[in-house]
């Protein structure tokens, strides 16, 4: 899961950061407007966390540039403001949640939680073949077995079947699952693709993730036997 915090608040952002990366989800963190924009219009995330009061642009206007682009990305709204009519502005912006801080942890990720269920809805639980992956767990079982898969492992195998048929560069995996700062240069996607080859043959024989020389990795979206270079 990856979720994009926009908060020039430091202790803030590194108290939201950290705890949600414990939870083993990716955190792309930005403390400026623009920036936070440019990103919201073109990755890809599961939830959006904007401050409201941010330098260059403001999490509102944020929040209405996103849905007048038809992105229906969960957004939550955070300020130091309590009033009920900030809070409708903040909701009728197109937000789906509002948490004034400071706040617990405890009932943040509680939210991010709720917001992520109806996004997923019918999603919360995928089947691949002999695969069964338990999107809010972050489990996944061969029949009854469970394979018992790295938070990273777990994370690059979602991302390649939620884009199934699509060809996944090394790049593309690696701002998904570890953020968009790090390294591209790394074998650290190899490494893992390598290491969720064999936990799952270990369950069954068919591996369906398939290398695309010089390219990256996908998963096919029928159900012939893949192979991979």
């Amino acid at each position: 899961m990856r979720i994009l915090l926009v908060e020039d608040e430091t202790g803030v952002a590194s108290f939201i950061k950290r705890g949600l990366e414990e939870e083993n989800y990716t955190v792309d963190h930005v403390v400026d407007g623009e920036e936070g924009l440019s990103l919201a219009l073109t990755n890809q995330y599961d939830v959006i966390i904007l401050d409201i009061m941010l330098p260059g642009v403001n999490g509102i206007a944020i929040c209405k540039q996103i849905r007048q682009k038809s992105i229906q990305t969960p957004i939550m709204m955070l300020t130091a403001k309590d009033s009920v009519k900030d809070k409708v502005v903040g909701l009728d912006c197109g937000a789906d949640d509002y948490m004034t801080k400071p706040f617990s942890f405890a009932e943040f990720v509680a939210r991010v939680r709720a917001l992520l269920r109806r996004k997923q809805d019918s999603l919360i639980e995928l089947r691949y073949r002999t695969l069964r992956i338990d999107t809010l767990s972050h489990k996944v079982y061969a029949g009854d077995k469970e394979i018992m898969l790295r938070p990273k492992e777990f994370a690059i195998l979602l991302y390649l079947l939620r884009n199934k048929g699509r060809v996944l560069s090394r790049t593309q995996i690696i701002e998904n699952v570890w953020g968009y700062d790090f390294n591209p240069t790394t074998n650290i996607v190899d490494v893992h693709i390598k290491s969720i080859r064999e936990k799952i043959n270990e369950f069954t024989p068919s591996d369906f993730i398939r290398s695309v020389r010089g390219t990256g990795y996908m998963i096919d979206t029928d159900s012939s036997e893949d192979a991979h270079d």
